[in-house]
């Protein structure tokens, strides 16, 4: 059976899979770049920024240092975004 890379009759041998290979790495680093630059950040949900010293900001750092428990942490941020005029989902009021 005579194939298109078979190299002893003349056909073209290992060299049929340079251009495939070559795309390949071509379009892939076009990709990696991509998502090094222009991408990045980009996705994934963010939280709106928030001054170090503003009163969620706090509540952040307490709740992660641990005086406070999930459920606190949660009461006192709905209490707060209703103070800011925001609601608890990321919407304006």
């Amino acid at each position: 059976m005579q194939t298109l890379a078979h190299f002893g009759d003349g056909g073209p041998g290992p060299w049929i899979l340079f251009f495939p290979v070559l795309w390949a790495l071509f379009i892939g680093g076009g990709i990696a770049l991509l998502r090094r630059t222009v991408w990045r950040g980009r996705r994934g949900w963010r939280q709106p920024a928030v001054e170090s010293d503003s009163p969620i900001a706090v509540l952040g750092h307490r709740f992660a240092s641990g005086e406070i428990d999930e459920d606190e942490y949660w009461r006192r941020l709905s209490v707060l975004n209703e103070e800011f005029g925001r609601t608890a989902k990321g919407g304006g009021a």
